[in-house]
Parts: C-alpha cells; sequence; structure tokens
C-alpha cells in the first residue's frame, strides 16, 4: 500500500457501497480509481499531474465527473459518516500569533495617516518649462 491510498480494511467498507454500474469495466478497477482521486484531493495538484500509475488523468477526471454528477460520491459520504457524539469534541493543537503591533488599540498618529496618503497621490509627472501662452487676438 502506498501513501495516499486505501487500506485494505477501507477498501472492504467502500467496496460494498459501490454496487453495480452501467457499461464496460474498467480496465483499472474501482480501487484504483478511488486512490486517484484520493491521491489529488490529498496532495492538491492538478488533475494533469496524477501519476501515470492511475491511468490518463482526463479518463479519472471524465469517471470522477460522471460519479459526482450521478451522486455516487454524496452516497458513499453518507454510507461512510462518522457516528458524532453531541459534544462534538475536536482537538486543535494549531497555534496562531498575531504581531505586537496588531494588539489593538488606535492604531498610528494622524502626522503618518497624512504621510501615506500624500506618497499614495502625488503626482507622478512633471510639468511642462514652456510659459503659458496667451491667444493673438489681431487677425
Amino acid at each position: 500500500m502506498r501513501r495516499h491510498e486505501l487500506s485494505d480494511a477501507e477498501w472492504s467498507r467502500i467496496e460494498p457501497l459501490l454496487g453495480s454500474r452501467s457499461g464496460p469495466p474498467s480496465k483499472r478497477g474501482d480501487r484504483d480509481f478511488i486512490n486517484a482521486v484520493i491521491w489529488r484531493v490529498k496532495t492538491g495538484v492538478q488533475w494533469r499531474d496524477l501519476p501515470e500509475r492511475f491511468g490518463h488523468w482526463k479518463t479519472v477526471y471524465n469517471r470522477f465527473h460522471r460519479w459526482a454528477q450521478a451522486g455516487r460520491w454524496e452516497a458513499i459520504f453518507k454510507a461512510l459518516r462518522l457516528e458524532v457524539d453531541e459534544r462534538g469534541s475536536l482537538a486543535d493543537a494549531s497555534v496562531v500569533r498575531a504581531h505586537q503591533d496588531a494588539s489593538g488599540g488606535k492604531g498610528g498618529s494622524e502626522a503618518m495617516l497624512w504621510g501615506v496618503l500624500e506618497e499614495v497621490f502625488q503626482r507622478r509627472f512633471t510639468r511642462s518649462q514652456r510659459r503659458a501662452v496667451s491667444r493673438s487676438t489681431s487677425r
């Protein structure tokens, strides 16, 4: 078993949920197809970057799309849904820290604000050195 692929125990839970399907049988089988989809979801790559061991990427994508349209993925997910206790306990060990300057308060002086505004809205061209010429009134 490779990384990001179904174990035998996981496959034994999913296989009965697949039921019968119409059309010619797949050359690679349902397990390889589901492994390809799992691999793509877990790695986050584009469909075109699927390894060749799963077959041609377009074939895998087309089959994935057909299953999605037919509601097969939804049925599989509903059947495999875990029983959740009413408390819904969740353990998360992630830590998010903000920069020390992001600790609240009113943020910066008004002089700093005007300095930023002047920088943003300064002219991006130089004026012409020609004098303003008045129109002649003689004809």
